[in-house]
């Protein structure tokens, strides 16, 4: 899949996808900075209400998303960044495939990355990732997350949105060229 993206690749990078990759950047300067200000404010565990059904609570997470494998013994926080590593350059190298105007499978490779970076940063340096929003509805708490898990799921939510919106666009090609 990758080589076949390759090869059909946009002349220019300006022509390409990675045009987008200023959203990467966005997604990880947001993540990197929420965290280091909830970091230096709040005490682990500290939880502050914002409004009804969401605070604020310090937590590390050693796992994945919804801390899976936080308990596995620690291999899991260089296999989780050896994979944030991997994901990411795949996503550069099918952003660069992708022409500039295919926008919405270039947002979501864009936030994917930034998110997935900015998770990776948080493993490498401190061997978890900072979590801090905490919805929740009575005593039920969704696991809490933060900028950087929002931005993947956003990007895999326009991923399955261009899934969808993809065979409408090669019908209307198709129906193009066959006039």
């Amino acid at each position: 899949m990758l080589k076949e993206a390759w090869a059909k690749r946009p002349a220019a990078w300006t022509q390409s996808g990675c045009r987008l990759l200023w959203i990467s950047a966005v997604a990880l300067i947001l993540d990197q900075i929420t965290k280091l200000w909830v970091m230096a404010k709040f005490d682990l565990y500290e939880s502050i209400p914002l409004i009804p059904y969401l605070n604020l609570t310090y937590v590390h997470n050693t796992g994945a998303a919804f801390s899976f494998l936080a308990d596995a013994g620690g291999w899991q926080r260089w296999g989780f960044a050896i994979f944030a590593i991997l994901v990411s350059i795949a996503l550069v190298v099918m952003l660069r495939a992708e022409r500039a105007d295919n926008r919405v499978i270039n947002w979501s490779y864009a936030l994917i990355i930034g998110g997935a970076i900015g998770n990776l940063i948080d493993r490498l340096a401190y061997g978890y990732v900072v979590d801090f929003i905490d919805f929740y509805v009575g005593n039920w708490h969704w696991p809490a997350f933060n900028i950087a898990d929002t931005a993947i799921c956003v990007g895999a939510g326009l991923m399955i949105l261009d899934a969808f919106l993809q065979p409408k666009a090669d019908q209307a090609k198709q129906n193009g060229e066959a006039k």
